[in-house]
């Protein structure tokens, strides 16, 4: 082996090995906020290593490509949960309820291209959070076809960050707002498939943080509000802040009880291709739906991508 191979096979041996420390993150189950981040960004680095392990095979660094090799499944491997979360059973002969959640962004003002995706979605119920002014002054041309609302965030001063829910099918009640430091707007809303509790959520960022534990606290508080409300499905939907095999998706799942649709292709950012992205827009759902389809919806004007959804009844487990 030359000189030049052998620091070429340490060199992508090394960076493979720092590839890796992100699947060593999330499969450690730490709860750290440092190792937490780490974990996000477990699918793009996983196609890096995919990336950087071909290249060593074409140019036959043969101990970097099995270094590779290795490092790739331990990636995979960490990643698997997100991609791949579980599923039931669908009963037969269902009407079937389309979701459409999307975080806009609060200084966007592209209205004009949230009425296309909305539109081109064509969902029954929608979930909209970072609802900024521009399209909130305009609501009854963004939503023309969605009479029942929601809406939380007008009242306060200073606020201009809304969050909505509108649908097609009547809404029984709001669920109310508390203060308890989470932004969630909630409806429980008559469906073709019974009643759902139906969750607009967006948790604050995992980094920078704003407070060491908020995102833990508000899902705390998700909790309790999800106890408050009537005993229907639900569907939790909006920005996490977090793909749903890192901690905050952990707890929701184990406190919650709720399961989310799978992260692939990823939401966020918008401005590079989804294949690359990280699914932080997320739809929860309790184990009585079942999970039909999970796609992306046409850009909005946001750094995130909208998640489009379809769900029905789900059969009890045996």
């Amino acid at each position: 082996m030359t000189l030049i191979k052998l620091a070429a096979n340490v060199t992508a041996s090394a960076l493979l090995l720092g590839l890796a420390a992100f699947g060593v993150a999330a499969l450690s189950g730490i709860g750290h906020r440092w190792v937490d981040i780490l974990a996000q960004f477990t699918s793009p680095v996983l196609l890096a290593a995919v990336g950087v392990t071909v290249v060593c095979l074409l140019f036959r660094l043969w101990p970097a490509s099995i270094v590779g090799g290795l490092m790739c499944v331990v990636l995979a491997l960490s990643v698997w949960p997100q991609w791949t979360p579980t599923k039931g059973v669908p009963v037969p002969d269902q009407p079937i309820v389309r979701v459409y959640s999307a975080n806009l962004y609060v200084f966007n003002t592209d209205v004009a291209a949230m009425r296309r995706s909305i539109a081109a979605a064509d969902a029954d119920i929608l979930v909209l959070v970072e609802l900024g002014q521009a399209p909130a002054s305009r609501l009854d041309q963004l939503l023309p076809d969605y009479p029942h609302r929601v809406l939380i965030g007008q009242a306060r001063a200073g606020d201009h960050a809304r969050s909505i829910i509108a649908s097609r099918y009547p809404i029984l009640q709001g669920l109310p707002e508390r203060p308890d430091g989470l932004s969630a707007v909630g409806a429980t809303v008559q469906t073709p498939v019974g009643p759902i509790n139906v969750f607009g959520v967006h948790l604050t960022r995992p980094w920078p943080y704003q407070y060491q534990w908020g995102q833990i606290s508000q899902v705390m508080a998700l909790s309790e509000r999800m106890k408050a409300a009537p005993d229907h499905p639900v569907i939790a939907a909006g920005d996490f802040n977090s793909v749903s095999s890192a901690r905050i998706g952990k707890q929701i799942q184990s406190d919650l009880g709720l399961i989310p649709a799978p992260g692939w292709p990823g939401t966020w950012p918008s401005q590079i291709p989804a294949f690359a992205g990280i699914t932080i827009d997320q739809v929860y759902r309790s184990p009585d739906l079942e999970l039909i389809t999970r796609r992306l919806g046409e850009p909005t004007g946001s750094d995130h991508r909208p998640v489009i959804t379809e769900f029905t009844r789900a059969q009890p487990p045996r």
